[in-house]
């Protein structure tokens, strides 16, 4: 295969890892949800009490856009008053280190 053709599917390749990354962290919230479940699980109120700045229509879509990625998991229990909770899935707890290493952009660029 031409040394071209190989750097371009590369690039495509990497482009397409790179979207798909996009994909789960982009939005405003998504990255503070993901950080505030890092540790245990969390019900819905737990979450809605730690992003305060956030309305409830955006919470609400952001943690289902994160659970239909995988990236997060949801367990509703059938109780009264009625009890959602939610935890990183399997893939979202491996690639939590990663995402604790974005702050580190926030340290080299004091002045943003």
């Amino acid at each position: 295969m031409n040394e071209k053709i190989k750097l371009e599917l590369m690039a495509d390749e990497e482009r397409l890892l790179v979207r798909k990354a996009l994909a789960i962290i982009s939005g405003k919230w998504r990255l503070f949800i993901l950080l505030n479940l890092r540790q245990k699980v969390r019900r819905y109120s737990e979450i809605r009490r730690l992003l305060p700045d956030v309305s409830e229509k955006v919470l609400i879509q952001e943690l289902k856009a994160l659970v239909v990625l995988g990236v997060l998991e949801k367990q509703s229990f059938n109780e009264a008053p009625p009890r959602v909770e939610y935890r990183l899935s399997d893939s979202g707890l491996a690639v939590l280190p990663m995402l604790m290493q974005i702050k580190e952009i926030g340290r080299h660029f004091p002045e943003a």
